[in-house]
């Protein structure tokens, strides 16, 4: 009984292994968005990997740079679309995923956030607790590029104050160097 249990465990551990390492592939092949560089294991839940009939990928963190995607690579003919479920952030079909759009939790590179799962429940329990409407794919898809002028100007805006405030952190320091007789001489 006790050889059955170690040797069941050891299968289980083995099995989990196995799915953590496949799951991982899409974020080691693609560590980082291509559109807007953001780290896509940081992003695990909204993340999204396009797959083309040609053999080509592309990995996003979200539903917005997918579309940007799509939008560029229109010629290209995707054999599969896949996203980060909401809860467990493993890959499923996004096609077939219930969405959940809006709610009260911040959304990914987008001011209207758009989350997948991949049972319906989840999704529905998700509205109950933050709101939103549930959707499918194409009503997603639609959210995002009606979105997209307004989300790449909140982008813009966010990018610009980041900037400055990197700026003036570095004057600040410059002259805080100067001070103390650490600047150039």
């Amino acid at each position: 009984m006790k050889k059955l249990l170690s040797i069941s465990l050891s299968l289980l551990l083995l099995i989990a292994s196995l799915a953590f390492a496949t799951e991982q592939a899409d974020q080691q092949a693609h560590p980082s968005c291509s559109y807007c560089g953001m780290h896509r294991v940081a992003f695990a839940h909204s993340r999204m990997l396009i797959e083309y009939s040609d053999q080509s990928s592309v990995g996003t963190c979200s539903l917005h740079c997918a579309a940007l995607e799509f939008a560029h690579s229109i010629d290209k003919v995707p054999a599969a679309i896949k996203v980060g479920d909401f809860n467990t952030q493993e890959l499923i079909d996004a096609e077939t995923a219930t969405w959940v759009i809006g709610g009260d939790k911040p959304g990914v590179m987008t001011s209207r956030a758009k989350w997948a799962f991949a049972d319906k429940a989840a999704a529905e329990q998700f509205v109950k607790t933050h709101g939103g409407t549930i959707v499918d794919f194409e009503l997603a898809m639609k959210a995002a590029y009606e979105d997209m002028y307004k989300d790449t100007m909140m982008i813009r805006k966010k990018r610009q104050m980041k900037k400055m405030k990197q700026q003036q952190s570095s004057e600040e320091s410059g002259h805080d160097m100067h001070q103390h007789g650490m600047g150039k001489q």
